[in-house]
Protein backbone atom coordinates (compact mmCIF):
# COMPACT_ATOMS: atom_id res chain seq x y z
CA UNK A 1 0.00 0.00 0.00
CA UNK A 2 1.97 3.52 -1.14
CA UNK A 3 1.43 7.11 1.22
CA UNK A 4 2.95 9.42 0.98
CA UNK A 5 5.36 11.64 2.79
CA UNK A 6 3.92 15.28 3.03
CA UNK A 7 5.25 18.57 4.07
CA UNK A 8 3.76 20.09 7.62
CA UNK A 9 1.92 22.81 5.15
CA UNK A 10 -0.07 19.81 3.36
CA UNK A 11 -1.91 20.19 7.06
CA UNK A 12 -3.07 23.60 7.31
CA UNK A 13 -4.27 22.73 3.76
CA UNK A 14 -6.22 20.03 4.35
CA UNK A 15 -8.75 22.23 6.49
CA UNK A 16 -9.15 24.85 3.69
CA UNK A 17 -9.50 22.30 1.26
CA UNK A 18 -12.09 20.96 3.58
CA UNK A 19 -14.12 24.37 3.68
CA UNK A 20 -13.40 24.56 -0.11
CA UNK A 21 -15.55 21.33 -0.47
CA UNK A 22 -18.04 22.37 1.81
CA UNK A 23 -18.84 25.63 -0.30
CA UNK A 24 -19.38 23.58 -3.01
CA UNK A 25 -22.52 21.93 -1.31
CA UNK A 26 -23.14 23.96 2.05
CA UNK A 27 -26.76 22.28 2.52
CA UNK A 28 -25.56 18.26 1.74
CA UNK A 29 -22.62 18.78 3.37
CA UNK A 30 -23.87 20.45 6.74
CA UNK A 31 -26.88 17.33 6.35
CA UNK A 32 -24.30 14.67 5.92
CA UNK A 33 -22.60 15.99 8.79
CA UNK A 34 -24.96 16.48 11.12
CA UNK A 35 -26.49 13.08 10.36
CA UNK A 36 -23.24 11.29 11.45
CA UNK A 37 -23.56 13.23 14.92
CA UNK A 38 -26.84 12.75 15.43
CA UNK A 39 -26.59 8.85 14.48
CA UNK A 40 -23.66 8.96 16.88
CA UNK A 41 -25.10 10.70 20.02
CA UNK A 42 -28.17 8.42 19.74
CA UNK A 43 -26.43 5.29 19.14
CA UNK A 44 -24.29 6.30 22.42
CA UNK A 45 -27.35 7.21 24.51
CA UNK A 46 -29.10 3.41 23.89
CA UNK A 47 -29.23 2.29 27.14
CA UNK A 48 -26.68 -0.31 28.60
CA UNK A 49 -25.48 -1.07 24.81
CA UNK A 50 -25.25 1.94 22.90
CA UNK A 51 -21.49 2.38 24.67
CA UNK A 52 -20.29 -0.68 22.91
CA UNK A 53 -21.99 -0.24 19.67
CA UNK A 54 -20.92 2.30 18.78
CA UNK A 55 -16.78 1.85 18.53
CA UNK A 56 -18.74 -1.08 16.40
CA UNK A 57 -20.11 0.75 13.61
CA UNK A 58 -18.24 4.39 13.67
CA UNK A 59 -16.01 2.48 11.10
CA UNK A 60 -19.04 2.48 8.57
CA UNK A 61 -20.14 5.78 9.69
CA UNK A 62 -16.70 7.39 8.37
CA UNK A 63 -17.00 5.50 5.32
CA UNK A 64 -20.80 6.55 4.66
CA UNK A 65 -19.06 10.30 5.69
CA UNK A 66 -16.15 9.48 2.96
CA UNK A 67 -18.80 8.37 0.09
CA UNK A 68 -20.95 11.79 0.39
CA UNK A 69 -17.67 14.46 0.46
CA UNK A 70 -16.15 12.40 -2.19
CA UNK A 71 -19.61 12.42 -3.88
CA UNK A 72 -19.74 16.09 -3.53
CA UNK A 73 -16.12 17.02 -4.91
CA UNK A 74 -17.00 14.82 -7.91
CA UNK A 75 -20.52 16.37 -8.60
CA UNK A 76 -21.81 13.42 -8.36
CA UNK A 77 -25.63 13.22 -7.98
CA UNK A 78 -26.68 12.37 -4.29
CA UNK A 79 -28.31 8.76 -3.71
CA UNK A 80 -28.68 6.38 -0.94
CA UNK A 81 -26.37 3.96 -3.03
CA UNK A 82 -23.55 6.39 -3.44
CA UNK A 83 -23.72 7.07 0.49
CA UNK A 84 -23.62 3.35 1.09
CA UNK A 85 -20.80 2.17 -1.88
CA UNK A 86 -18.62 -0.36 -0.44
CA UNK A 87 -20.47 -1.21 2.65
CA UNK A 88 -21.81 -4.02 1.51
CA UNK A 89 -18.69 -5.54 -0.30
CA UNK A 90 -16.57 -4.93 2.65
CA UNK A 91 -19.23 -5.84 5.74
CA UNK A 92 -17.01 -8.40 6.98
CA UNK A 93 -13.61 -6.65 6.92
CA UNK A 94 -15.98 -3.63 8.47
CA UNK A 95 -17.39 -5.34 11.13
CA UNK A 96 -13.82 -6.15 12.13
CA UNK A 97 -12.34 -3.09 12.13
CA UNK A 98 -15.42 -2.29 14.35
CA UNK A 99 -14.31 -5.14 16.51
CA UNK A 100 -10.66 -3.92 16.96
CA UNK A 101 -11.94 -0.22 16.89
CA UNK A 102 -14.33 -1.35 20.36
CA UNK A 103 -10.88 -3.02 21.99
CA UNK A 104 -9.26 0.09 21.51
CA UNK A 105 -11.65 2.11 23.01
CA UNK A 106 -12.22 -0.68 25.86
CA UNK A 107 -8.28 0.13 26.66
CA UNK A 108 -8.94 4.02 26.77
CA UNK A 109 -11.93 3.60 29.06
CA UNK A 110 -10.06 1.27 31.27
CA UNK A 111 -6.88 3.69 31.62
CA UNK A 112 -9.36 6.52 32.02
CA UNK A 113 -11.09 5.14 35.05
CA UNK A 114 -7.32 4.21 36.37
CA UNK A 115 -6.53 7.51 35.90
CA UNK A 116 -10.13 8.76 37.49
CA UNK A 117 -8.86 7.33 40.78
CA UNK A 118 -6.35 10.45 41.64
CA UNK A 119 -9.13 12.91 40.93
CA UNK A 120 -10.70 13.78 44.10
CA UNK A 121 -14.27 13.04 44.31
CA UNK A 122 -15.38 16.17 47.39
CA UNK A 123 -14.93 18.11 44.68
CA UNK A 124 -12.21 20.06 46.24
CA UNK A 125 -9.86 21.77 43.92
CA UNK A 126 -6.11 23.35 44.53
CA UNK A 127 -2.77 23.74 42.45
CA UNK A 128 -1.57 20.41 43.27
CA UNK A 129 -4.74 18.55 42.43
CA UNK A 130 -5.30 20.96 39.23
CA UNK A 131 -1.58 19.57 38.02
CA UNK A 132 -2.46 16.21 38.34
CA UNK A 133 -5.60 16.85 36.65
CA UNK A 134 -3.77 18.13 33.73
CA UNK A 135 -1.13 15.84 33.95
CA UNK A 136 -3.64 13.04 33.59
CA UNK A 137 -5.32 14.56 30.44
CA UNK A 138 -1.93 14.76 29.10
CA UNK A 139 -1.58 11.18 29.50
CA UNK A 140 -5.15 10.24 28.18
CA UNK A 141 -4.29 12.33 25.27
CA UNK A 142 -0.83 10.46 24.73
CA UNK A 143 -2.82 7.02 25.39
CA UNK A 144 -5.63 8.17 22.61
CA UNK A 145 -3.34 9.57 20.15
CA UNK A 146 -2.12 5.74 18.95
CA UNK A 147 -5.77 4.62 18.68
CA UNK A 148 -6.59 7.96 16.52
CA UNK A 149 -3.67 7.33 14.74
CA UNK A 150 -4.42 3.88 13.50
CA UNK A 151 -8.14 4.55 12.38
CA UNK A 152 -8.10 7.98 11.25
CA UNK A 153 -7.72 6.02 7.72
CA UNK A 154 -8.53 2.75 8.11
CA UNK A 155 -12.05 2.80 7.35
CA UNK A 156 -11.33 4.54 3.73
CA UNK A 157 -8.66 2.20 3.12
CA UNK A 158 -10.80 -1.37 3.84
CA UNK A 159 -13.97 0.22 1.85
CA UNK A 160 -12.42 1.74 -0.67
CA UNK A 161 -8.97 -0.25 -1.12
CA UNK A 162 -10.24 -3.41 -0.19
CA UNK A 163 -7.57 -4.05 2.38
CA UNK A 164 -8.07 -6.55 5.24
CA UNK A 165 -9.11 -4.96 8.40
CA UNK A 166 -5.73 -5.26 10.67
CA UNK A 167 -3.69 -4.33 7.69
CA UNK A 168 -5.60 -1.12 7.15
CA UNK A 169 -5.15 -0.15 10.84
CA UNK A 170 -1.41 -1.15 10.45
CA UNK A 171 -1.07 1.13 7.51
CA UNK A 172 -3.16 4.05 8.87
CA UNK A 173 -0.84 4.07 12.08
CA UNK A 174 2.32 4.43 9.97
CA UNK A 175 1.27 7.04 7.40
CA UNK A 176 0.06 8.97 10.32
CA UNK A 177 3.29 8.59 11.96
CA UNK A 178 5.28 9.44 8.76
CA UNK A 179 3.05 12.43 8.59
CA UNK A 180 3.15 13.48 11.97
CA UNK A 181 4.47 16.95 10.68
CA UNK A 182 1.40 17.57 8.34
CA UNK A 183 -0.96 16.34 11.56
CA UNK A 184 0.56 18.73 13.65
CA UNK A 185 -0.01 21.37 11.79
CA UNK A 186 -3.55 20.48 10.79
CA UNK A 187 -4.20 20.54 14.81
CA UNK A 188 -2.81 23.66 15.28
CA UNK A 189 -4.89 24.96 11.87
CA UNK A 190 -7.86 23.58 13.87
CA UNK A 191 -7.11 25.13 17.24
CA UNK A 192 -6.56 28.66 15.28
CA UNK A 193 -9.88 28.66 13.68
CA UNK A 194 -12.24 27.00 16.18
CA UNK A 195 -10.47 28.90 19.63
CA UNK A 196 -7.89 31.23 18.77
CA UNK A 197 -9.83 33.22 16.11
CA UNK A 198 -13.37 33.18 17.88
CA UNK A 199 -11.44 33.41 21.28
CA UNK A 200 -9.92 36.95 19.71
CA UNK A 201 -13.13 38.29 18.35
CA UNK A 202 -15.04 37.69 21.29
CA UNK A 203 -12.05 39.94 23.57
CA UNK A 204 -12.20 42.74 20.89
CA UNK A 205 -15.89 42.96 20.90
CA UNK A 206 -16.38 42.77 24.93
CA UNK A 207 -13.74 45.55 25.09
CA UNK A 208 -16.40 47.47 22.43
CA UNK A 209 -19.48 46.64 23.73
CA UNK A 210 -21.93 43.90 25.85
CA UNK A 211 -24.56 43.58 23.27
CA UNK A 212 -21.69 43.42 20.82
CA UNK A 213 -20.27 40.24 22.46
CA UNK A 214 -24.01 38.89 22.81
CA UNK A 215 -24.29 39.19 19.10
CA UNK A 216 -21.15 38.06 17.92
CA UNK A 217 -20.87 34.76 20.80
CA UNK A 218 -24.16 33.72 18.84
CA UNK A 219 -22.39 34.04 15.60
CA UNK A 220 -19.44 32.38 16.31
CA UNK A 221 -21.41 29.12 17.96
CA UNK A 222 -23.52 28.73 14.74
CA UNK A 223 -20.67 29.78 12.63
CA UNK A 224 -18.37 26.53 13.88
CA UNK A 225 -21.56 24.10 14.23
CA UNK A 226 -22.90 24.98 10.44
CA UNK A 227 -19.37 25.56 8.91
CA UNK A 228 -16.26 24.66 11.24
CA UNK A 229 -17.81 21.05 11.76
CA UNK A 230 -18.34 20.23 7.87
CA UNK A 231 -15.48 21.71 7.30
CA UNK A 232 -13.43 19.31 9.56
CA UNK A 233 -15.34 16.18 8.47
CA UNK A 234 -14.52 17.16 5.03
CA UNK A 235 -10.76 17.52 6.03
CA UNK A 236 -10.58 14.41 7.18
CA UNK A 237 -11.56 12.44 3.67
CA UNK A 238 -9.39 15.40 2.09
CA UNK A 239 -6.48 14.08 4.07
CA UNK A 240 -6.71 10.62 2.86
CA UNK A 241 -6.98 11.45 -0.59
CA UNK A 242 -3.41 13.85 -0.44
CA UNK A 243 -1.83 10.31 1.38
CA UNK A 244 -3.03 7.34 -0.41
CA UNK A 245 -4.35 8.99 -3.59
CA UNK A 246 -3.22 12.34 -4.62
CA UNK A 247 -3.05 13.68 -7.92
CA UNK A 248 0.96 14.39 -8.89
CA UNK A 249 2.65 16.60 -6.66
CA UNK A 250 6.21 17.03 -7.10
CA UNK A 251 7.08 18.63 -3.71
CA UNK A 252 6.06 15.37 -2.04
CA UNK A 253 8.25 12.20 -1.08
CA UNK A 254 6.72 8.40 -2.09
CA UNK A 255 6.83 6.01 0.74
CA UNK A 256 5.83 2.69 0.02
CA UNK A 257 4.26 0.15 2.57
CA UNK A 258 4.73 -3.25 1.45
CA UNK A 259 1.97 -5.40 1.85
Amino acid sequence: MQARTLPARHGMLWLAAGFALFRRNPPLATAITFGYLLTVIVVNLVPAIGPFLLPLILPALTVMLGNGFRAIERGQIFASEVLTEGLQEQRIALARLGGLHLAGSALLVLISLALGERVPLDGGLNAETALELASDMALMLLFASPLLMAFWFAPLLTAWDQVPAGKSVFFSFVASVRNWRAFAAYGLAVLVAGVAVPGLILVIAGLISQPLLSVLSIALRMMLIFILAPSLVASVYISYRDVFHPPAAPESIDVIVDD
